[in-house]
């Protein structure tokens, strides 16, 4: 009962949160270890390497988000794909083909082994190794690629574990190799612009953030390999896939660059929609299903701001990453609706002073909402580019300024827009959420990855 009633306390101070800096509550507060930096090693904030005038890049696991990387690859100017990693051999080939049929030489096929990776990691002739296999090979897969001397690029989520993530960052942190996790919805374009927004004043101080991946997923549950994705539904329980919600609003937010994350507290609901489909199309009773159909997550930052995370993949509801952003002067929203809604004092003041009028906080016209995504388009693209990255696709072009983006940062040795520490905060929720449900929702803390700088920088910035 006390666990219960802290933690219902706990999220009613979310609701109390202001811009003055709050202390970390300690008192309650289940800690999460953070292990001390191991000698020799510092902090890859800002890191930059050699640059790479022709990038060669390695892919390991040609699945579902694999070929599409390949394509988008081979559509690169200064890119060579110059190895193909699958267990299964159609799909290397498969891989291959769309490389001739844009025109690039084959690439060195590496197939029916589940460890016929290693070899990959380990040629010389790779500089990024582009790892889009099961979540649950993702780490290691990074981990040495990195200590075989190669940058990594690696999909969503990239770590399952906190020892998956201290892997990763100390990893990284060793070889001073880049370790970006590929969470193409930052690229998004609304979300790019909205973040343009936040960093110029437009939206005044960002105080809460709400992310969700909210997808049923029964047409795609029985295409995962050894049905990996509904083992880890079903032996975990949590926000299970936190990093598309988390990650845009974690930049609007300058978490790590100014602010931090500082504690979670986890609801769910019981599981039903996931054990209900395996019974309809597998004959199997399931009576251990770990993972609720919904989980909501609250996050508290050092800045007294607040984070709402969503994770549900069985519910019958429109697809939807519920991304928002409140501020002190405006407020941007995606799915259902995209808009954005700013002070009504500033756009109509005889509209706020009437107190009966419900409308006086509405959406800006679609013709303003049109104005201001031009006037604030981000830095990093430009109309050109996002003219090729709709015609090559991709999340409707997302995925190419994602892919466009590493790229040209190696080959300019810029940092790279995110760094392992974006990786580690976007992916513990893996672990804390379940953490926290599996002590009846008591907060739980969320460790400072960077050990010490996390307001080393004043705000997030990409290199130009």
């Amino acid at each position: 009962m006390k666990k219960i009633l802290l933690s219902l306390a706990v999220i009613a101070s979310f609701c109390m949160c202001t811009s003055a800096p709050v202390q970390q509550a300690t008192a309650g507060v289940i800690p999460t270890p953070t292990p001390p930096r191991p000698a020799g090693q510092q902090d890859v904030l800002l890191l930059k390497a050699d640059p790479i005038p022709t990038v060669r890049v390695a892919f390991i696991g040609v699945g579902m988000r694999g070929p599409g990387a390949v394509g988008r690859m081979a559509r690169i100017d200064g890119v060579e794909v110059v190895a193909i990693c699958d267990i299964r051999e159609e799909r290397v080939k498969k891989a291959n083909e769309l490389l001739a049929k844009y025109g690039k030489p084959a690439a060195q096929e590496f197939y029916g082994d589940e460890n016929v990776w290693e070899k990959v990691t380990e040629l010389p002739n790779v500089d990024l190794v582009y790892i889009a296999t099961d979540w649950k090979t993702h780490a290691k897969m990074g981990v040495k690629a990195m200590k075989d001397g190669k940058h990594v690029a690696i999909e969503v989520p990239a770590a399952l574990t906190m020892e998956e993530i201290w892997e990763l960052i100390n990893t990284s942190e060793q070889t001073r190799k880049h370790c970006m996790q590929l969470e193409n919805c930052v690229y998004d374009f609304f979300e790019l612009t909205t973040l343009s927004m936040a960093q110029q004043g437009v939206l005044g101080e960002v105080i809460h953030g709400e992310g969700a991946y909210i997808h049923g997923l029964q047409p795609f549950w029985n295409d995962y390999w050894d049905d990996w994705r509904m083992k880890i539904n079903k032996d975990h329980r949590g926000d299970v896939y936190p990093t598309h919600g988390l990650g845009p609003v974690c930049q609007a937010m300058n978490i790590h660059r100014g602010d931090k994350m500082n504690y979670l507290v986890s609801v769910d609901t019981k599981a039903i929609g996931n054990p209900a489909f395996i019974k309809e199309t597998r004959g199997e009773d399931v009576t251990d299903f770990r993972n609720g159909d919904h989980t909501s997550t609250l996050i508290s930052t050092e800045k007294g701001k607040s984070i709402l995370i969503e994770h549900n993949v069985t519910s019958p509801r429109p697809y939807s990453r519920m991304y928002q952003l409140t501020g002190t002067k405006g407020f941007a929203n995606k799915y259902p609706v995209q808009g954005y809604a700013l002070d009504a004092g500033e756009i109509d003041p005889e509209i706020a002073k009437n107190h009966e009028n419900l409308n006086a906080h509405r959406f800006v016209s679609e013709d303003l909402r049109k104005e201001l995504m031009e006037k604030y388009q981000h830095y990093i693209v430009n109309d050109e580019l996002i003219e090729t990255a709709k015609k090559v696709g991709g999340h409707g072009g997302m995925d190419f300024i994602m892919d466009y983006r590493l790229i040209y940062c190696l080959q300019n040795g810029l940092p790279l827009d995110m760094d392992v520490y974006d990786l580690a905060e976007w992916c513990c929720l893996i672990p804390l959420t379940e953490k926290s449900l599996d002590n009846n929702s008591a907060p739980v803390e969320i460790p400072d990855f960077t050990r010490g700088a996390w307001n080393k920088l004043p705000k997030l910035e990409f290199a130009k």
